[in-house]
């Protein structure tokens, strides 16, 4: 009855690598890897890695605080117009919104007023000087008309630091003051619309501009969880938009208080984004990798196979010496698994398609 048995099982290998090249049995019984199994399968070797501790988090994204243009209002008003909308891509000198002043219209009167006087005076000072060259009029009178010069001239440059002061930006006579963009980039902030007034008196911001190329993550860190990581630790960012994508990082950052609503610690990490993906206000995973703890035996997860509630690896020693290894796992983190028992440093792990050896060791 046995040798009926192993004959059935040698026929069932038999046509099974006929339809997938899988090893065949050697006449002895004894199991013995071909080269055309060979090329099939890869191997790695056991080793002593630190143990690694991943921690998820949540986390936004925001814009990078330290590469934004905040826009204010240089002059009271009534906005007439407004040319972007949230998320925008603007350029250089493009016009944001448009502002009736009476500032404005204010400073370009005293500018007219200012210019008028100038005129004069110029005009007197060089009279003063001809006269004074002809021996006509004394040297003080024309010293007089020069001192008058400089003082309209002086007044002009002032009324004319006060309207690029109050600007920045471009105006024209009839009181239009027009708000532009200092810098190339997005519209990652906007806080005014058609038909709004601007008062003196106000503090906020109109618009925030962000090139975007290089985003903050903020990550929520529970009061359990504070020992577990440190300043420059590398993350893995997914965000839900994109679960098949990982941004890599690191935290930069780490707050030294505790929100008093949440209960929850903010980490800040820093990444490039430089193929604009990444949003402000989008949810994301954040991994956390702490390499810090101790050692332990590591091999591929992808060396393991499991049956029955149990794991087992195959340990290559030669094409003619493999044998299966029950282990014991610590912890699987990142494609990594970290064993307890079962595997010495050194030892050689089949790690693809050894499933098909595992089987033929198990039939021996």
């Amino acid at each position: 009855m046995k040798q009926i048995i192993v004959t059935a099982l040698i026929g069932l290998v038999l046509f099974s690598a006929c339809e997938h090249k899988m090893p065949v049995i050697a006449a002895s019984g004894k199991f013995v890897l071909p080269d055309t199994m060979k090329n099939m399968i890869q191997m790695d070797t056991v080793r002593n890695c630190n143990i690694t501790d991943e921690l998820t988090l949540s986390g936004v994204i925001s814009f990078n605080d330290n590469n934004v243009i905040k826009i204010f209002p240089q002059v009271s008003g009534k906005v007439i117009e407004c040319k972007v909308t949230l998320g925008d891509r603007v350029t250089k000198g493009q016009v944001l919104a448009v502002i009736h002043s009476a500032d404005v219209a204010g400073s370009y009167n005293d500018l007219s007023s200012a210019n008028a006087d100038l005129a004069i005076s110029k005009r007197q000072m060089d009279n003063a000087e001809s006269l004074y060259k002809n021996g006509i009029s004394s040297e003080k009178e024309y010293n007089e008309a020069k001192q008058n010069y400089e003082k309209a001239l002086s007044s002009r440059n002032k009324v004319q630091s006060v309207i690029n002061i109050n600007g920045g930006g471009k105006a024209n006579v009839g009181g239009q003051y027009m708000v532009v963009s200092p810098i190339n980039g997005y519209i990652v902030e906007k806080k005014v619309n058609a038909g709004a007034f601007i008062r003196p008196d106000m503090g906020d911001n109109l618009f925030t501009i962000s090139d975007l190329k290089n985003v903050w993550v903020y990550a929520n860190v529970y009061e359990a969880d504070i020992s577990k990581i440190k300043e420059g630790y590398g993350v893995n960012v997914i965000p839900l938009s994109y679960p098949d994508k990982s941004f890599a990082g690191k935290i930069e950052k780490i707050s030294q208080v505790l929100d008093p609503q949440s209960k929850v610690m903010k980490v800040r990490i820093d990444l490039d984004n430089k193929d604009m993906l990444l949003k402000p206000d989008m949810f994301t995973k954040v991994i956390v990798n702490n390499k810090e703890g101790s050692n332990a035996i590591c091999i591929p997860t992808t060396a393991l196979l499991s049956q029955d509630g149990k794991n087992y690896v195959v340990v290559y020693n030669s094409d003619k010496d493999m044998q299966i290894a029950q282990v014991e796992i610590l912890k699987t983190v990142e494609g990594q698994t970290f064993i307890k028992s079962g595997l010495s440093v050194g030892q050689v792990l089949i790690t693809k398609n050894q499933i098909f050896i595992f089987n033929q060791l198990l039939g021996e």
